[in-house]
């Protein structure tokens, strides 16, 4: 019978040849992006890259991510409530060494991939055994490890991975991830716009009327070094003001994804009279378009739909090159919903190596979660 094992690499020079082979269907796994992280991770992140083995040959590649929220300059600052105190000790005091395996920084199922069939069981033992490894390789360094997490997971895999190692651990669901499937009969926007119904036409001629005297354009790798403060500055006044964060992206994050990756990351700058004033990204992932960081001044999002507007934009990207997806992620789902993308549930399965904190996680997590009420728009004609 044959046998799986696994290997833990800590730097992209050490994988091993046929790695993008195996990574083939996510952009995400493949080393173009393990170079962005090698290069430009946030300062309070290390990754590790795990080839997963049949025998002597790969079939599977996953990643992991270790967070030290010690270092972290701020949770964020949005909410200023009891609850957002109370969660930032607790972080701060139980939680401040993490292990992710998967992808903290997006959202979407980005953790692991094969190229061969393999049972989730199986997934789901190597998952554990990797992250037992790395937690050890802490421990060595005299780093406790509190809490680890697996991320991201669809239902159908959840189900699945419920019934195996992670029966025990603690499932848990924040936000949806919001997925825009394009319309296979859309060609041009023009088609999108008019399957609108009244309201949420008006709302998009609203927004396009507002956004007047904003010219965009994609940077090229050398006009984003040359804005690179500015693209930064932008950045992070969205991060700050996010309701939670672990992480904060490094200054040259933008940068050295364009150089790594080339025509397939995008970055479009909004200018208002020759100065930048907000930018949106994407990855061209296969047949699906990933929205990632953006940034903005808050004055001129006010001033004219800048955010819904960046929304319009990247899904015109997506109908125009003909993607069947576009991944928006999981924060402003009601805005999201007004454009057209759906709310899909993702599952998540975490445990604490405290094990009284452990056995009560149940109770502990939902409250140390954002509350979040948010209303569901339908924004076409047929729904």
């Amino acid at each position: 019978m044959e046998t799986t094992t696994y290997k833990i690499y800590s730097s992209i020079s050490q994988l091993p040849d046929s790695w993008d082979q195996v990574a083939f269907d996510n952009a995400f796994l493949q080393t173009p992006y393990l170079k962005v992280l090698e290069e430009s991770a946030p300062t309070n992140m290390q990754c590790f890259y795990i080839g997963i083995f049949k025998e002597s040959e790969l079939i599977g590649v996953a990643l992991a991510q270790y967070l030290n929220l010690n270092k972290l300059e701020s949770f964020g600052e949005r909410d200023k409530c009891f609850k957002t105190y109370a969660r930032n000790f607790v972080f701060k005091n139980f939680a401040s060494h993490a292990l992710f395996l998967g992808n903290n920084m997006i959202t979407g199922q980005n953790g692991y991939v094969f190229n061969k069939k393999i049972d989730l069981k199986t997934v789901a033992e190597i998952l554990n055994e990797c992250a037992k490894e790395i937690k050890c390789y802490f421990k060595k360094q005299h780093i406790k490890i509190h809490i680890v997490s697996f991320k991201d997971f669809y239902q159908n895999c959840a189900v699945e991975l419920k019934k195996s190692s992670f029966s025990k651990m603690y499932e848990f669901n924040t936000q949806p991830n919001m997925i825009f499937e394009l319309d296979k009969s859309w060609k041009t926007n023009d088609d999108y716009v008019a399957a609108f119904s009244k309201k949420y036409r008006d709302q998009y001629k609203r927004a396009h009327k507002k956004i007047e005297g904003i010219t965009t354009r994609e940077l090229s790798l050398e006009e984003i070094l040359y804005n690179e403060e500015r693209i930064y500055e932008l950045y992070h006044h969205v991060a700050r003001n996010a309701p939670f964060n672990t992480f904060f992206l490094a200054k040259n994050h933008f940068s050295s994804f364009k150089k790594q990756c080339g025509n397939r990351f995008i970055l479009v700058g909004y200018f208002l009279n020759n100065e930048l004033v907000g930018f949106h990204t994407l990855l061209l992932n296969g047949t699906t378009l990933e929205t990632y960081f953006l940034g903005y001044d808050e004055q001129i999002q006010k001033e004219k739909m800048l955010y819904l507007n960046m929304l319009y934009n990247m899904t015109k990207y997506g109908i125009e090159n003909q993607f069947k997806e576009i991944i928006f992620g999981r924060t402003a789902l009601e805005i999201k919903s007004s454009i057209g993308a759906q709310p899909v549930l993702m599952s998540g399965f975490i445990y604490h190596s405290n094990k009284l904190i452990d056995k009560y996680f149940d109770k502990i997590f939902p409250k140390l979660e954002p509350t979040l009420v948010w209303q569901q728009r339908h924004p076409f004609k047929n729904s």
